[in-house]
């Protein structure tokens, strides 16, 4: 994962940490200067080297080895945190943000998207591979500042937009960065051709998911709950696409 101010700008899976990174950097290779780096294995002095060869500020890991170690150690500005080991997810916790004269808590998000707990809500059902990256949007979606809209497909994010006052123009900048993504690659499409669209906070309105549509995602993930679910639903199927309900709203400031 590739962090730059506070959200995802890049997240990836891979069979080696190499591969995973070169895939989180293609989603949005502009925003991931001067960035934050978190990975959920052990660094080799190759890793290390390919992350290098950009400008990074933190590198977080569970362990590097000494050549990795010394990699970084050599670059002025950046700092390496090692965790030795990697947090439960689903341990209880409470998070906190103050406010002028005290402060809030409330219960960390614990919560988890298994394919069992979606409900599909249109007439076209989605594919299996489709439910894999819906549920891998739904999961990065989950920590991007709402509102927030996650394309993504294979394992990679294809585009993401984070922190805007309305919906639709989160799946318009996510489409940017997908369009642009799959230009740097070269491609004559954009990176979220083929993918599925994850929304942290159900679709108030249609044009949200109409955008999502039109940058080329063929699915849709969404917690519901929207007084005009109905009318969401008629334009998903209008379009084609498969939508499903989870029924967890991950809203997130």
């Amino acid at each position: 994962m590739i962090i730059k101010h506070a959200n995802p700008c890049g997240v990836a899976v891979g069979g080696d940490l190499a591969t995973a990174y070169v895939r989180a950097l293609e989603c949005d290779a502009v925003s991931a200067f001067g960035g934050v780096i978190a990975v959920n294995r052990t660094l080799t002095g190759a890793d290390a080297r390919l992350i290098t060869d950009i400008f990074t500020e933190v590198v977080i890991a569970p362990g590097a080895d000494d050549e990795a170690q010394a990699i970084f150690a050599a670059k002025k500005n950046l700092r390496l945190l090692l965790t030795d080991g990697l947090p439960d997810p689903l341990a209880a916790g409470e998070v906190y943000r103050s406010v002028a004269g005290g402060f809030l808590v409330q219960s960390r998000d614990r919560s988890r998207i298994a394919a069992s707990d979606l409900k599909i809500v249109t007439r076209r059902q989605p594919t299996p591979q489709e439910i894999e990256d819906m549920l891998f949007a739904f999961t990065v979606a989950k920590h991007v500042k709402s509102n927030a809209i996650v394309y993504a497909r294979d394992g990679q994010t294809a585009g993401i937009g984070a922190g805007q006052m309305n919906r639709r123009d989160s799946a318009r900048i996510a489409a940017i960065r997908a369009r642009e993504a799959g230009e740097a690659k070269g491609l004559a499409h954009s990176l979220a051709q083929g993918s599925a669209c994850a929304s942290e906070a159900f679709f108030p309105f249609a044009d949200g998911l109409l955008e999502a549509v039109a940058a080329g995602a063929t699915a849709v993930i969404q917690p519901g709950g929207s007084i005009r679910d109905d009318e969401v639903i008629a334009a998903a199927d209008e379009a084609g696409v498969a939508m499903a309900f989870t029924g967890v709203r991950v809203f997130r400031h």
